[in-house]
């Protein structure tokens, strides 16, 4: 077994930026119509939340880099943050190539944890291959 590990920070203020000013050309690009839903909800912190999913996003690529044969093959979509029936957040892969999927099919578990603030979100994804 080996554990594979992504953390990523990201200032809030920039995802608000890229939200503002490309719409929901970035969003559209960058999120699930699930996770789009939950940051909406969330008023006047969305931007944190948004921030945060990005955070989980790259976290996750970095964890899984060394499982994919070409780092291109999966996208930012393919990589959805929900949330538990106890508010904790998981990843879903969707969407995925068959050859992709088949290599992530070696995951035996993920976790993942997010922190945000007014200024910053962190994600930390941990895998176990």
């Amino acid at each position: 077994m080996q554990i594979k590990v992504g953390i990523d920070i990201i200032e809030v203020e920039r995802i608000k930026q890229s939200i503002e000013e490309l719409g929901e050309s970035f969003i559209n690009k960058i999120f699930t119509d699930e996770e789009k839903a939950y940051c909406e909800s969330k008023k006047k912190t969305k931007y944190e939340h948004y921030s945060a999913r990005f955070a989980v996003k790259e976290a996750t690529f970095k964890a899984i880099s060394t499982l994919l044969k070409d780092k291109y093959s999966i996208s930012w979509k393919n990589i959805e943050t929900l949330n538990d029936k106890n508010n904790k957040p998981i990843i879903h892969f969707v969407s995925l190539e068959k050859e992709v999927e088949k290599e992530l099919n070696k995951i035996q578990s993920i976790d993942v944890s997010i922190s945000h603030i007014k200024e910053y979100a962190i994600a930390n994804v941990s895998i176990l291959i």
